[in-house]
Formats: C-alpha cells, sequence, structure tokens
C-alpha cells in the first residue's frame, strides 16, 4: 500500500499506528513540494476521514507555491483505517468522530434507513453502521491524534513547535467543533465543514453555552446545496450548523465562516481549501 501511495501522492509517505486502544489506523504524510525536514520546519494540519479525503485535500499542498494565493507551508497528515478496516471506514468513523454521549437524531436513521429501501447498502450494514453510533469515542481519538500520533510526527518530520491545524468535514467537521469546545491546545486552527450536527439537542450546544476563552481560530462551512435540497438530514445539518455560527459569533468567539456552493458530497475539497484561504494564506 506504501508503494500505491507513493506513486499516486506526490511527496507522500504511508505508515499504520496502533492506538492504545487498540485500534489500527492508516496515516498518509505530504510534505510540501522540495521540503527539507532537516533545514525546515512547518506545523501540521491534520485531516481527519484519510481513506476517502487523502486524494481530495493533499494535492492541494502545491498551494503553498501559488503566486496568485500563497499559503503558508504545512505537512499534512490525513488519519483513515488500516487493513481489513479500511474498507470500513465509513461506518467506524462514526465511533471515533463523533463525541460521547452525542444523540442520534432521527433524521440520521432515516437516512440509512433510506439506504437500505434504496438498495445502497444491506440491512447487516445498517445495523453495523448504526451500531457504531451507540459507543462514540470521539474523546478517545482526539487523545489518539494529541497524545500518541503527533509525537511521532513531530519525531520523524522534524515538524514546526507551533502554528498546527485540524481540519473535518462532516463527521469529521463534528469532531473539529468538538476539539474546538474542548479546548485542545495543539491547534491553532481549526476547520469545521458541514459539521454533522444532526438534532438540536446536540452536545455541542451545551459546550457552546458552557465555552470559555478560546485561542485557536475556528473556520466554519457549509453548502447551499445542502439546505437548498430536500434532503432532511442535510437540511438539519445546515440548518444546526447555522445556529452554531450564529451562538458563537453571538458570544464573541473567533470564527469565521463561508456559504459554499456545493452539495454534502462535494463539498470537502471546497471546505479544505476555504479553510487554506481563510486561516492559512501568507
Amino acid at each position: 500500500m506504501s508503494t500505491m501511495w507513493h506513486g499516486c501522492l506526490a511527496d507522500t509517505d504511508y505508515f499504520e499506528l496502533r492506538s492504545s486502544g487498540g485500534h489500527d489506523y492508516g496515516v498518509w504524510v505530504t510534505t510540501p513540494p522540495r521540503y527539507d525536514r532537516v533545514t525546515t520546519q512547518a506545523p501540521v494540519v491534520y485531516v481527519l476521514d484519510g481513506n476517502w479525503a487523502v486524494g481530495l485535500t493533499a494535492p492541494l499542498i502545491v498551494t503553498q507555491h501559488d503566486p496568485m494565493q500563497q499559503i503558508k507551508p504545512y505537512i499534512q497528515v490525513s488519519v483513515g483505517y488500516a487493513g481489513e478496516e479500511a474498507e470500513h471506514w465509513a461506518r467506524l468513523r462514526n465511533r471515533d468522530l463523533v463525541p460521547p454521549g452525542e444523540p442520534v437524531a432521527k433524521e440520521f436513521l432515516d437516512a440509512v434507513e433510506l439506504g437500505v429501501q434504496s438498495g445502497a447498502m444491506t440491512r447487516e450494514e445498517a445495523d453495523a453502521y448504526v451500531d457504531e453510533l451507540r459507543d462514540t469515542r470521539g474523546d478517545a481519538f482526539l487523545s489518539f491524534i494529541t497524545d500518541e500520533l503527533h509525537p511521532r510526527i513531530e519525531r520523524d518530520y522534524g515538524t514546526a513547535p507551533s502554528g498546527h491545524g485540524l481540519f473535518g468535514y462532516s463527521y469529521g467537521g463534528l469532531f473539529s467543533l468538538y476539539a474546538w469546545l474542548t479546548g485542545t491546545t495543539l491547534f491553532e486552527s481549526i476547520g469545521a465543514g458541514s459539521p454533522g450536527v444532526a438534532g438540536e439537542d446536540s452536545r455541542v450546544f451545551t459546550q457552546i453555552q458552557e465555552l470559555g476563552d478560546q485561542q485557536a481560530k475556528l473556520h466554519l462551512t457549509f453548502n447551499d446545496r445542502e439546505i437548498l435540497g430536500n434532503v432532511p438530514i442535510y437540511q438539519n445539518l445546515t440548518k444546526n450548523a447555522a445556529t452554531v455560527l450564529h451562538r458563537l459569533t453571538a458570544r464573541g468567539a473567533a470564527v469565521t465562516s463561508e456559504v459554499l456552493r456545493d452539495t454534502h458530497v462535494t463539498g470537502l475539497q471546497a471546505s479544505f481549501l476555504s479553510y487554506l484561504r481563510t486561516c492559512r494564506a501568507v
């Protein structure tokens, strides 16, 4: 697999790492063009959903040499799943990217049931997908990134001591919000694309009420076709994301935002680019 990714993505290494919780993760590390880890120290941008996102986001590292809008140097670390678990990434992310105790919204369950009825997934796949939401461990996954993965990246790639970022989309965006709201100190900026705040009873709203001073900058995006479309779960995500944004700005939080012209499926790359332009421009 390492050979494959070396062939497909320039300047990208791949390794696998088992967490202290016993889960295996695949990690793609994409360095800037002509990066010399001996003489240069660049901060890290962690990108979630690596099995899906790495091919859409890692090539954008060339923006660091865009003469029209240059992005500050960064090393991209895309985190996904390894081995046999890689093919089940779409359900395993439910376990890792959703904060502990997050309610399962009815609209979400309806969307899964619709997937069964349309033939997009089997009943067994749907049940396994929902089962991962019964004991969500976003807290453990956050600790894995900050306490286990980041020290290895620091050691092996000679990273900068500060200026790190985190980007997630959909449930990854929910995780990014969770990381920001918990006050994690590793990240200087965080991007949350179309965050998976599926219900009005999300724990995110409780965290906002308890919000203290935040040093990291948060950039939140969602898509106009989500709110204007006819898929209830996407309508809910967008409505709740707007509520999150309004409540944070009312508290004077360091948050920026952008509405993108995409669907929930196509919006990942545009959301990541929006984060780079807003939070990491020279």
